[in-house]
């Protein structure tokens, strides 16, 4: 067991940020931010790189400030109502070598006041995307049940995000698999406590979660034609 990454300032925080969501605010508690948050933050992804490498040699751990696996806290206000400027969260996304963004095959931790949780898979893929998927979950029914339905992965997650309410174009209403044919998100996620954030568990912990979904991975990878 290694020492912490992240300690009760990461989660006091995000608290305090959200009852003062704004620049003055922020400002004056940036070293705390650098302290309590994106240094550990950073140390984690920079730790967790040997680990990621026995999982799949295929996804990336960048330990940079802006445009690695780490997310930034400030929020894109452009299309949103809410115009608070940062997050109340931070979230370490290791994505496949041949992502760009977000829409990429990735392990991610979401750490938030009591919201913490570890997800996996790909996120709102486009269009064609997500009929390659859908393509490759009609050939490999088996394949994908097995991935989504062992005691491995269920333990520790569940599938979930956005749905069709029609079944996709191809794919009959009375489809097997129609819930997960109208999927949208092709993704899962599971808690975890505060406690285990803050305790020495939680590389060997995550490492384990993400192991238990490397199944599911490894099918998207195939699905969409990028390495596992």
């Amino acid at each position: 067991m290694s020492d912490p990454y992240f300690t009760k300032d990461l989660f006091a925080f995000f608290r305090e940020l959200a009852d003062n969501n704004n620049k003055e605010w922020f400002e004056a508690n940036r070293e705390r931010y650098e302290r309590s948050v994106r240094e550990p933050a950073l140390e984690f992804i920079t730790d967790f790189a040997g680990r990621l490498e026995e999982i799949s040699p295929h996804f990336a751990a960048e330990p940079r400030k802006s445009g690695g696996s780490l997310f930034r806290i400030h929020r894109d206000v452009r299309f949103s109502k809410d115009k608070t400027p940062y997050k109340t969260n931070t979230g370490i996304q290791f994505r496949h070598e041949m992502g760009r963004d977000a829409h990429a095959p990735g392990f991610y931790l979401h750490l938030a006041p009591r919201d913490c949780f570890i997800g996996v898979g790909l996120w709102r893929p486009p269009t064609p995307v997500a009929t390659r998927i859908r393509a490759a979950i009609d050939a490999e029914p088996d394949r994908w049940r097995s991935a989504t339905r062992s005691d491995s992965f269920t333990q520790w997650f569940s599938l979930g995000g956005e749905s069709l309410k029609r079944p996709p174009k191809g794919f009959d209403a009375d489809h097997p698999l129609i819930d997960d044919l109208k999927r949208k998100d092709f993704i899962a996620s599971g808690p975890v406590t505060q406690t285990q954030v803050t305790s020495g568990e939680l590389p060997e912990l995550f490492a384990q979660r993400c192991q238990a979904a490397a199944p599911l991975m490894a099918f998207l990878c195939d699905a969409v034609g990028v390495k596992f």
